[in-house]
């Protein structure tokens, strides 16, 4: 286990990580890199069912998902500010960042340290539209990403890390040590690759989305940048570029 941090009474205290992501955002892959050190546990879009039953919006397995997940949006976010369930001294949340919606509490995230995630929106687009048709800007979260970004600096008092997801694959040994610096872990060579295959930890929408992850031992290196060839996809591409290129400013650089 690793020395985390202690708390007054000796013990340690649990680092709970709040990863703040859009959908086809390599977050799973993320999300496999922490689920495989043996100090942490993993929780998969906590807010997922909560989101679509606020919001009635249509999604691949909407019925699965409410059936399978916790729909009472004050109850993930106690256990989101709990330790680990089973103990582990860090607690990684893959969350969405579409999924805060008004309506959906945001004081636990006072118990959190965060960071972000994110990738070019043409990559971003190019991968979502194969899974689901017509996207627009309020389904890949950049607005959303970065206001969760202004906020978590608050609450943290500093500026929180964020990964780009190309910088990621480029070097994901370089970047991930930085990233682990950024949120006082230490870092794991068990992070740079994991068994092929799903998980107990993956949500019900795994059979949907996570085909390339379950398929996956490691991080693998971007392919070359998509062109969007549709109008639509291109007036998203404009809108969602300027919010990417603010927090892309801010990005972690490998160590």
């Amino acid at each position: 286990m690793s020395e985390i941090a202690t708390d007054r009474a000796g013990g340690h205290e649990p680092v709970r990580i709040a990863m703040w992501s859009g959908p086809r955002n390599i977050s799973t892959a993320m999300m496999r890199a922490f689920e495989n050190r043996d100090d942490c546990a993993v929780w998969d879009e906590p807010f997922y069912a909560a989101w679509l039953e606020r919001t009635g919006i249509d999604h691949p397995m909407r019925e699965e998902i409410l059936a399978a997940h916790e729909t009472d949006w004050r109850k993930v976010a106690e256990r989101a500010a709990a330790p680990a369930p089973d103990g582990s001294p860090i607690f990684y949340q893959k969350h969405m960042t579409h999924h805060m919606v008004e309506g959906i509490g945001r004081d636990w995230m006072g118990a959190c340290r965060h960071a972000f995630l994110i990738r070019h929106p043409a990559r971003v687009l190019a991968s979502y539209a194969r899974k689901r048709a017509d996207p627009v800007l309020a389904d890949i979260g950049f607005v959303e990403q970065a206001e969760l970004f202004e906020m978590a600096s608050e609450l943290c008092g500093r500026r929180p890390p964020v990964v780009d997801a190309d910088d990621l694959l480029a070097d994901p040994r370089g970047i991930l040590t930085a990233l682990c610096a950024a949120l006082e872990i230490p870092f794991s060579e068990r992070m740079l690759a994991w068994p092929a295959g799903r998980r107990e930890s993956d949500g019900v929408w795994a059979e949907h989305w996570y085909d390339a992850v379950w398929r996956s031992t490691g991080f693998q290196p971007a392919q070359p940048a998509p062109v969007l060839g549709e109008p639509r996809l291109r007036q998203v591409e404009a809108a969602a570029l300027p919010i990417y290129e603010r927090l892309a400013a801010e990005r972690l650089r490998a160590i």
